[in-house]
């Protein structure tokens, strides 16, 4: 009768496969969660028209074309976007072209909610079945894009912009791109939340 001799690799099949997993969770520790990538950057805004909140008519990806945007994805229903608020109005009032897409909320919460915090948009798209957000590769609000004067995507960033990290991934981008109005603003913003 012959014995089976459990083999070297079957012997230390657990240690191996432990060891694996213990590589891929330091892997993935190290990553950064803001720093998710988009298919999108350095690529043409995805086509799509959405009703205005507070005017008539629509906004299109073509409503980007000839100005630097910030596209503010944005709902009353998001405590993160309340409190990057106070960030958006200071770049708005400080020349920042911002364009918000509230995004799967009522419109009546909505324009409660900028009657009671302040409105910094230019315009305000309605996306209120998130498919938009969809077709931008949205996780959830807070998220915003910065778009260049040809419509182009040049960054994302995800969370809210009153993060000191973020504004300043933010900032590295602006400088790359040579949008030196929006970079003086960030470097401005980014002391003042330093303080």
């Amino acid at each position: 009768m012959e014995t089976k001799q459990p083999t070297t690799l079957r012997r230390f099949m657990p240690l191996i496969i432990f060891t694996a997993l213990v590589v891929l969770l330091g892997i993935g520790l190290t990553l950064n969660p803001r720093m998710v990538p988009s298919p999108f950057i350095g690529k043409p805004a995805p086509a799509f028209e959405l009703p205005l909140l507070l005017q008539q008519g629509n906004f299109s990806e073509e409503d980007f074309k000839g100005h630097v945007t910030l596209f503010n994805v944005w709902a009353s229903w998001c405590f993160a976007c309340r409190q990057e608020h106070e960030v958006v109005k200071y770049l708005s009032s400080n020349g920042v072209r911002i364009i918000g897409m509230n995004y799967k909320d009522e419109s009546d919460d909505a324009k409660a909610w900028l009657v009671r915090l302040g409105n910094p948009y230019q315009a305000i798209a309605t996306d209120l079945d998130g498919k938009v957000g969809i077709d931008w590769g949205v996780y959830g609000a807070p998220e915003t894009f910065l778009v260049d004067q040809d419509g182009i995507i040049r960054h994302k960033v995800i969370g809210p912009l009153s993060s000191v990290e973020n504004m300043q991934d933010l900032l590295e981008v602006s400088t790359e791109q040579g949008f030196d109005a929006l970079s003086g603003v960030l470097k401005t913003i980014i002391k003042k939340m330093e303080k």
